[in-house]
């Protein structure tokens, strides 16, 4: 058994944090589902920029699609649905052996939307139709302005990818949206058991903004390193308490599926550490891992699974982020500060993207 099935049995799903026309054409995702255990692929707007603006395999559609008159929005919302629609076919018989858990695809909501409820709402809904895949999931920011989104999408029975989570709190609030969605369709008599959820937290990014107050304030601190694995510990302590409660296992009777925590943002930033730390220290049960390819070679090179490596730390995160509290570090102005760059960050690549395909003559 190689390091990624270990992970895989350890009861974490690994997904692929990358899809573009090159990999569904050259089989180089139907080697990594053979062959790495990948059992889902997930995608955001920088991954399509990369993707549509770095390879030729697009630039026939494009020019198509514009002498038929359409916009480059029309046309990224093409390509892009496109791609995701045959990544679902691709993915398909493991959502149908997994009864709907993996096989999973995600496309997110267009990020000038992360603010806007009611626009979120009615993208996510053009999407799902245009996909038109049930292993697709859409991929939804957890700003505050998406959490009713999140709620709403749930109750009209469209799976959901809650993406840029970096807080225990925010991540809570995440699990009551998707928690208030089901309990709507259950008053409604709708079926919830084709619903599924994944709450996408956040991890490397957390380390890079704190490791770099660390290095201005306490020069050589052994804090280093310990903030995004010791507040992804404790996400998932919020997780166990979330599915005991009274609430979540009233749905559960009724057919409801867990929300999985899925770690995101799992490529180191500091080369000094090691690729496979965000893998490795994060494996628990039902839990999921979206890696970009470098971090599941280096897992598959050189990782070494030592099982749960949660639940036995969770009080040992407890302790790191008190110390790294009387260190200085605020934590909740970090997270805020990152909530908001990645969505600018989302929105830049996006209208980078545009102006690729504007650009295609």
């Amino acid at each position: 058994m190689n390091t990624l099935s270990q992970v895989s049995q350890a009861g974490v799903s690994i997904w692929l944090d990358d899809l573009s026309r090159d990999r569904l054409q050259s089989g180089s995702l139907m080697k990594l589902i053979d062959g790495s255990s990948v059992v889902g692929v997930t995608t955001n707007p920088s991954i399509f920029s990369a993707a549509i603006s770095g390879s030729t395999l697009y630039r026939e559609d494009i020019l198509a699609l514009k002498a038929k008159g359409k916009n480059s929005s029309e046309i990224v919302t093409e390509l892009t649905t496109s791609d995701v629609r045959v990544a679902c076919d691709l993915f398909t018989p493991i959502f149908q052996s997994t009864h709907g858990i993996d096989g999973r695809v995600s496309i997110e909501v267009d990020p000038d939307l992360a603010y806007d409820t009611a626009g979120t709402v009615k993208r996510g809904v053009e999407l799902s139709t245009i996909v038109n895949r049930p292993n697709l999931l859409m991929k939804v920011p957890a700003t505050m302005e998406g959490l009713p989104a999140i709620e709403e999408l749930t109750a009209q029975g469209i799976s959901v990818n809650v993406t840029l989570i970096f807080s225990v709190e925010r991540y809570t609030m995440v699990m009551e949206s998707y928690l208030r969605g089901l309990e709507r369709r259950i008053a409604k008599n709708e079926s919830i058991s084709e619903i599924h959820s994944v709450a996408s937290f956040f991890i490397s990014r957390i380390d890079a903004d704190i490791d770099k107050q660390l290095d201005l304030s306490s020069p050589g601190s052994t804090l280093r390193g310990k903030a995004a694995i010791a507040n992804a510990h404790l996400a998932y302590e919020a997780f166990l308490t979330f599915i005991a409660s009274d609430r979540w296992q009233s749905v559960a009777s009724n057919g409801a599926n867990l929300q999985r925590p899925l770690w995101a943002s799992t490529g180191v930033k500091d080369k000094a550490y090691d690729p496979t730390r965000y893998v490795i220290e994060l494996i628990a049960a039902h839990c999921v891992n979206t890696m970009p390819e470098g971090t599941l070679n280096a897992v598959r090179d050189h990782g070494v699974v030592r099982g749960d490596t949660i639940t036995p730390n969770i009080s040992a995160a407890h302790h790191d982020l008190a110390d790294l509290a009387l260190a200085g570090i605020d934590l909740s102005a970090i997270v805020k500060h990152l909530e908001e760059d990645g969505v600018a960050k989302f929105q830049k690549a996006w209208e980078e993207l545009l102006l690729n395909v504007e650009a295609v003559a």
